[in-house]
């Protein structure tokens, strides 16, 4: 083509013609705008006679900036250069994940509101028009999209923050210094752990030991609201007028217990509906009811959960409840009770009734509740302490000085049992099962034995130590006494002696063992001369028999001698008896005879006549002897006649001798 024909009309026209057919290609070009799937199409108007009132970065009546309305998947048309068309993503909310929606448009928030007030026209943010047209206003919006949502969200009226990602254009020159070299905002622009963009998840906990779990609640402030009224610290639906009413209507505490004990969070859905919860008259701070097991879709810019235990009351045990929110508080103690006031459930200050065997939701932010062990409770002063329970862990072995100066250490066991119906009396004078051990328990306990073994001879102590025992016994179930508490054992477990006592009772126990054995040895030796001397009395047994047997046959015939001499002497004075008799008798006969014939023959002849009958009576030849007398003694007849009876009685008197062997 020569140069001659582009400069000719024809050439200009053909020229102009295929400029005209290149710029129409690049403005359709540009002018169409494929939308993806999961995108959406933000128009930006570059060119127009109205500009955009005030702060407002969206132009709703055809101004320049960027548009409301949004271009859905597909081709779209928007002529270039008048329209320029920037892509973003559908907001996608993942699984287990929340999306916060913030506001760039609307109205103004009112003074002191952190949150957008949400009306129900305004959906899931879908639509700008419908949101600016019926009121919206900028900032946190009270509702979260839900997990799963998908969503085509106008990105400059509006971001959304998930755990891992912001949707949307930010408009703040704070937030645009918060974005990233890639232009991305980080969930951590907006001063909050990207974790709280999460389900809130109220489940059990894992314990250390395998299998076992701790059951929680989910405590729940929240950051918007009216105050709370003066005095409260936890905000409660409708605050407690409710009881009162059922108190009018007495109902008993255990009904009371179960109204405190539950909650109003179907009004407001567990805290998801936010707006729900203002309506009805929620509070800002502290929120008296709590979050049971669930997965909870909360605004993390309005709501905060802490996960607490829940409370467990085991068998043989019961929980005495301080209240710290509820109505003033109406005392029900009496006037004689002077340790604090109790009230019925619903009132502030310790319930007359405690909560028994069961898992209660309660909230320890307003309740604090004193588990108080209702079976019999083993406390020691010790280096051990009780597997069941800690109560005793800072109780120690009790140090006391006899009267001589010895310090003892002594393991110390008391038992005591606390009613489950006066628990709450109980708590109310000590505070708590601890203060009940560390303060009188130990009081009572220690001063008693440090006293009591100041009065005592360390080897009194020793030897009384039942003594003692039964006196502490005594002293610490009068002093429990005073607070109701029942004292079922006091036991002295162990004593450590002082080291210069155990040296001396060692001594001693050495010499009295070394005594026993000395006894014992003598006893030994004893036994041994004792066996020595049986064993002698044993080879000599034969003739000690033998000697007792002549003893006894030489006393048996002495005895037998003996009474036959009595026998014999017997017979002998009762025969001597009658023959004294008879000879008395003949003896007066002859006498009384012998005077007669003295009287008639004279003496001499009444006597030669009686000797002469007593030789004719016996036989004695006399008449030699006569001759013999009368020829050698010529003293008569009489004299020889005497001499002759003496030799005769003489000669018998001999014979007789002779036959009885010599003896007289």
């Amino acid at each position: 083509m020569s140069l001659s024909f582009l400069f000719s009309p024809l050439g200009i026209i053909v020229i102009c013609f295929a400029a005209l057919c290149i710029a129409a290609h690049i403005i359709t070009s540009r002018s169409l705008h494929n939308i993806g799937e999961n995108e959406i199409g933000l128009v930006i108007k570059r060119v127009a006679v109205k500009k955009l009132e005030g702060d407002n970065p969206i132009a709703f009546n055809g101004e320049a900036g960027y548009q409301a309305e949004l271009l859905m998947p597909g081709l779209r048309f928007m002529l270039w250069p008048v329209y320029a068309v920037e892509k973003h993503p559908w907001v996608q909310v993942p699984a287990g994940q929340i999306g916060v929606v913030i506001a760039q448009v609307g109205s103004e928030l009112p003074i002191g509101a952190k949150s957008a007030q949400y009306k129900r026209e305004f959906g899931d943010f879908r639509n700008v028009n419908t949101f600016i047209n019926n009121g919206g206003q900028k900032g946190i919006q009270r509702p979260v999209l839900s997990p799963g949502s998908t969503i085509p969200i106008h990105p400059v009226a509006f971001l959304v923050v998930t755990a891992d990602n912001v949707y949307g254009v930010p408009i703040s020159e704070e937030l645009r210094a918060g974005t990233s070299r890639d232009g991305h905002l980080s969930p951590d622009a907006f001063g909050i752990e990207p974790a709280r963009f999460r389900l809130t998840v109220i489940e059990p906990q894992k314990d250390g030991n395998p299998g076992e779990v701790t059951d929680v609640i989910g405590i729940v402030t929240v950051f918007e609201g009216n105050p709370l009224p003066s005095g409260d610290i936890a905000g409660r639906l409708g605050g407690f007028d409710d009881m009162e009413t059922l108190e009018r209507e007495e109902k008993s505490d255990a009904q009371l217990i179960e109204v405190l004990l539950g909650n109003k969070n179907d009004l407001h859905n567990n805290y998801q509906d936010f707006q729900a919860f203002l309506d009805n008259g929620g509070r800002i701070g502290l929120q008296y009811d709590v979050l049971m097991y669930g997965a909870y879709a909360l605004n993390p810019f309005l709501v905060k959960v802490e996960t607490v235990p829940m409370t467990v009351v085991q068998q043989g045990q019961v929980a005495v409840v301080k209240s710290y929110v509820g109505q003033a508080t109406k005392d029900t103690s009496g006037e004689n009770f002077k340790f604090g006031s109790l009230v019925r459930p619903g009132h502030r200050g310790i319930w007359q009734e405690p909560l028994r065997t069961g898992k209660f939701p309660i909230n320890p932010r307003c309740y604090k509740v004193e588990i108080v062990p209702t079976s019999i409770l083993t406390l020691n002063w010790a280096a051990a302490t009780s597997a069941a329970h800690n109560l005793d862990s800072k109780l120690s072995q009790i140090e006391a000085k006899s009267k001589e100066g010895f310090v003892f250490k002594i393991d110390l066991q008391v038992q005591i049992h606390v009613p489950d119906t006066k628990a709450p009396k109980i708590i109310s004078m000590v505070g708590t099962m601890q203060n009940l051990v560390n303060e009188v328990l130990q009081a009572a306990v220690g001063n008693h034995m440090r006293d009591k073994l100041q009065t005592l001879a360390a080897v009194d102590f020793i030897s009384t130590r039942q003594e003692v025992q039964r006196q502490a016994s005594e002293h610490v179930t009068m002093h429990l006494g005073k607070y109701e508490v029942e004292t079922r054992g006091v036991y002295i477990q162990d004593v450590v002696f002082p080291a210069e006592l155990v040296k001396v009772l060692q001594d001693r126990e050495i010499a009295a063992q070394q005594i026993e054995t000395y006894k014992q040895e003598k006893l030994a030796e004893d036994e041994r001369v004792a066996r020595e001397s049986s064993g002698a009395r044993a080879d000599k047994q034969k003739e000690l028999i033998g000697s007792e047997i002549g003893i006894k046959v030489n006393e048996n015939n002495a005895r037998a001698r003996t009474a036959q001499a009595d026998g014999e002497a017997y017979y002998i004075r009762e025969t001597g008896r009658a023959k004294a008799a008879e000879v008395e008798a003949t003896g007066l006969a002859q006498a009384k005879g012998y005077e007669e014939q003295v009287k008639a023959m004279g003496r001499d002849g009444t006597a030669l006549i009686n000797v002469i009958r007593t030789l004719a009576e016996n036989q004695i030849s006399i008449v030699p002897q006569v001759q013999a007398g009368g020829a050698s003694g010529g003293g008569g007849a009489i004299e020889g006649l005497a001499a002759v009876l003496t030799g005769f009685f003489a000669n018998k008197i001999k014979g007789d001798q002779a036959e009885s062997g010599g003896e007289s």
